[in-house]
């Protein structure tokens, strides 16, 4: 997992073809203006899910993991926790992989936690099990990229 700030996405741009195009997206577009919608860069390969959702108790919200694709969340509105686990430490799922929605779950709980205020981003890997959403039941608004491995 990266953890970072929008200013500092260009040194992380080379990491895969698409993320600069990504953060050019991002920094050029008022997206927090924007209602919650599906936005598609290049169909499946990249997309945007813009979500505006409550935050949940730490002790309530799971840990995920993705196969298919890298997430790169951005909140743009709040503050939210996202717990981290290795997905080689992930041992309990609480069911199979969905493969339709590209998700599994886990019982397993974070070892570690970061706190995103608004213009942070994480990028989440397929190894990196993860549980977002945390917080005091305050909404947040952010943006959670995917694109294709």
């Amino acid at each position: 997992m990266i953890h970072s700030t929008l200013d500092e996405s260009a040194r992380y741009e080379s990491l895969h073809p698409r993320f600069k195009e990504v953060f050019d997206y991002i920094k050029s577009h008022d997206l927090r203006a924007m209602e919650p919608q599906r936005l598609e860069l290049r169909g499946e390969e990249l997309f945007i899910n813009r979500i505006d959702a409550p935050s949940n108790p730490q002790d309530e919200q799971p840990i995920e993991a993705h196969e298919s694709y890298i997430d790169i969340q951005v909140l743009l509105e709040g503050r939210e926790r996202i717990g981290w686990l290795p997905r080689a430490k992930c041992l309990s799922p609480r069911a199979p992989y969905d493969e339709s929605k590209d998700i599994i779950f886990y019982h397993d709980q974070p070892t570690s936690y970061v706190d995103l205020l608004p213009g942070d981003f994480v990028i989440l890997f397929p190894e990196d099990g993860h549980a977002p959403f945390i917080g005091d039941g305050s909404p947040i608004s952010k943006l959670i990229v995917k694109v294709r491995r």
